[in-house]
């Protein structure tokens, strides 16, 4: 009987190596349908959490956690059970922006440790073209003892989970699979399509599906490096630039991009794996450098606004008092993971301010093991100088007028609006000194 066959009957164990925002889902969503999953991460009180009911990444819930028939360890023994793997793990880019492969490596000898005979290894992990074969495979087959191609074959399905977003979820997102042969690929094809509803594509070659996942957000990074750009020039013409924007897109092949800054682990981090694998063939990116250089100096550009604005108000810089609405990557997620807004504490701090900062969706513990940054309760926050609506969680976006008066004394108010989540020419009528992007 086919693998497909038995993990649909139930008579094979699929196993999900990488717990995090991307893994977990994944897990959920096979053991939901029927499949016996075994979620494995090194992570002991990750798995402890989970055991408990605890949904930490808010991308699936408690409610589910605690009813899911996943076998959540930690002891990597227990891969040995299953025949096909899906590994999910994190791929981050060093200090130099050069790739750190290390995670995906350190998936590898942990799963290749614990590899049977005639299993089916899908990496989810976004990469350069070329890491799955001609990194991943060495790997297993060392710690294995076993040869790709004839005692267990290989795949590439790129993650396309969007965190935070409750509307485009792993079932509802056309999957790209791929495989190292035709029966690989038509086994991990219907593997996958016991969860997405929405079906797959099967991509001609695991290089080809490596490289469609890593330029899907190095378009989105460039397109948004050009709104940064245009926010750069417009704010120097003292045009407002979604007025701009709102005026162009109604041409009705105008792409709808906004300014803003550019974080999380995908977008900011993936198109440095393109261009490492380029520098390596000889070929130095252009746009694709550029795009991430105005995108990554944002945060200085914001910061540098803030005290422009403080000054336009007769205020002192030094040792203003400034509050950060929003820590996180992106809106209604915990994830502070490679977050911009560091840029900007980072910056005013250049400049003797020492920013209050509050996020109630954040990871407390994460964003102060990350950048020793802690947080306070938005109560704390009173008769400041300068307020800057960071991200645009739903508890931020709810705030009336009356609200963010009760943050500021009776001088001047500088309110500096990111995401353009305000009516700027009602709070410029109440008297706010308002900025946006």
């Amino acid at each position: 009987m086919p693998l497909y066959e038995k993990i649909k009957n139930q008579e094979e164990v699929l196993s999900l190596v990488g717990l995090g925002y991307v893994g977990l889902p994944i897990a959920v969503e096979f053991a939901k349908r029927g499949v016996n999953v075994i979620g494995f991460d090194l992570n002991g009180s990750k798995i402890d959490t989970y055991k408990a009911g605890i949904d930490p990444t808010k991308e699936v819930g408690n409610d589910v956690i605690r009813s899911t028939a996943v076998e959540f360890t930690s002891d990597e023994n227990d891969l040995r059970r299953a025949k096909f793997h899906i590994v999910a793990v994190p791929t981050p880019v060093n200090d130099d922006h050069t790739p750190d492969l290390s995670p995906v490596e350190g998936a590898s000898r942990i799963l290749g440790r614990n590899l049977t005979k005639g299993s089916v290894v899908v990496f989810e992990s976004t990469v350069y073209p070329g890491v799955t074969e001609d990194l991943c495979v060495p790997i297993l087959e060392r710690e294995s003892g076993l040869k790709c191609g004839v005692d267990f074959k290989i795949g590439y399905s790129p993650e396309r989970i969007n965190p935070g977003d409750k509307v485009h979820r792993l079932s509802t997102i056309t999957k790209i699979v791929s495989g190292m042969d035709q029966e690989t690929l038509d086994t991990i094809a219907k593997v996958y399509e016991i969860v997405v509803d929405a079906g797959v594509h099967r991509a001609e070659s695991i290089k080809v599906a490596e490289a469609a996942k890593v330029i899907e957000n190095s378009q989105r990074d460039i397109n948004i490096a050009f709104m940064n750009e245009l926010s750069i020039i417009f704010n120097k013409m003292g045009i407002d630039t979604k007025s701009v924007l709102e005026a162009a897109g109604t041409k009705w092949n105008f792409l709808k991009f906004y300014p803003g800054l550019v974080g999380g682990h995908c977008i900011g981090v993936d198109p440095y794996y393109l261009t490492y694998k380029a520098e390596e063939l000889g070929y130095h990116s252009q746009i694709i450098l550029s795009g991430r250089r105005i995108n990554d100096d944002m945060g200085r550009f914001v910061a540098e606004n803030i005290v422009k604005n403080l000054i336009a108000a007769n205020k002192a810089v030094k040792g203003a008092r400034v509050a950060i609405l929003g820590f996180t990557f992106k809106e209604n997620c915990p994830d502070t993971r490679n977050t911009r807004i560091i840029d900007i504490v980072k910056e005013l701090k250049e400049y003797g301010i020492d920013p209050m900062i509050t996020d109630p969706v954040a990871d407390s513990d994460e964003a102060k093991r990350l950048y020793g940054v802690e947080f306070v309760d938005m109560g704390a926050i009173r008769d400041i100088d300068a307020l800057v609506l960071a991200v645009a969680h739903t508890e931020f976006r709810e705030m009336d007028m009356a609200r963010m008066d009760g943050f500021f004394g009776g001088e001047t108010k500088v309110l500096l609006d990111l995401k353009g989540l305000l009516d700027r020419k009602e709070y410029e009528k109440a008297g706010y000194l308002y900025w946006r992007l």
